[in-house]
Order: structure tokens, then C-alpha cells, then sequence
């Protein structure tokens, strides 16, 4: 089986990922000192704290979440993706619709980056 990969940011701004070159999409990845196990059940616990987020699919390198926006309901797609052998934790947040995003996407992720510091 391969490797799941995130899919690409589309062109519009409304979308952050860990991988892509592009510097306007591009953000960094978190790192993880505890197992994978333990890394996967800390971001969830810091995630759960987060207002308005749906655990949709989840496996042993993979959590999918859906954040629905308080007041137009808009769905964005968080997506995270565990690498053991580089102890990195790879993420995709996008808005599924619109093309601007104000920023939410970037600064969702640099959120949960604080709240997850050192519990990883």
C-alpha cells in the first residue's frame, strides 16, 4: 500500500498545506517526540477543545476533520497525517468553497500549533 498524501492546495488562498513548495500555501509541520499512538491521542484530546470540529475519518497515520464556520456555516477540511520515521505530522487545512478565507486556515493551524506544543 502506498503512502497517503494530502491532496494539493488549489490556487485560491483559502487553503494551507505542510506539503507544497508554494510559499503561499506552504506552513510548517509539527514534530513528535512520543509515539505515534500517543502523538495521534494528544493532537485529537487538543482538537476536541476546538469549537465546531467533526472527527470524519480516522486511521493509524490519519485524522480528517471538518470545521464548520459559526455563522455562515462554510466547511472547511483539516486534514493530518502522521510520518514515524520523520516523527513529523503533516496537515491540509482548506475551505471546501469561496476562493478568500481571510486567514482562517493559517491561523486555525497556528492555533492548534500552540495549543499542541509541548503535549507532542
Amino acid at each position: 500500500m502506498s503512502p497517503r498524501t494530502l491532496a494539493p492546495c488549489p490556487a485560491s488562498p483559502n487553503c494551507v498545506s505542510t506539503q507544497t513548495l508554494d510559499a503561499g500555501h506552504a506552513i510548517a509541520p509539527f514534530r513528535y517526540r512520543k509515539s505515534r499512538a500517543e502523538a495521534k491521542e494528544a493532537l485529537k484530546e487538543v482538537i476536541r477543545s476546538l469549537p465546531r470540529m467533526k472527527l470524519v475519518e480516522e486511521d493509524e497515520t490519519y485524522l480528517h476533520y471538518e470545521s464548520t464556520s459559526l455563522l455562515l456555516r462554510f466547511v472547511d477540511d483539516v486534514e493530518f497525517l502522521f510520518d514515524d520515521e520523520t516523527k513529523t505530522i503533516h496537515f491540509r487545512s482548506a475551505s471546501r468553497t469561496g476562493y478568500g478565507d481571510l486567514g482562517v486556515n493559517r491561523t486555525r493551524m497556528e492555533q492548534v500549533r500552540t495549543l499542541v506544543g509541548e503535549k507532542l
